[in-house]
């Protein structure tokens, strides 16, 4: 398979990602939990709790 044919194969899958997305069909499966700092894997506690 030639390059311009990876390439463009590439580009197909990127437009079926936005398409879904813009459809929709997509979902974040992050929680707020990904997003919380931690420092040697323990997560560092809240100072509003």
């Amino acid at each position: 398979m030639s390059a311009a044919m990876e390439f463009l194969l590439f580009l197909l899958f990127l437009v079926l990602l936005v398409a879904a997305s813009a459809a929709g069909l997509t979902a974040d499966s992050r929680d707020s939990a990904d997003w919380k700092p931690s420092e040697d894997g323990r997560r560092w506690r809240s100072r509003t709790s």
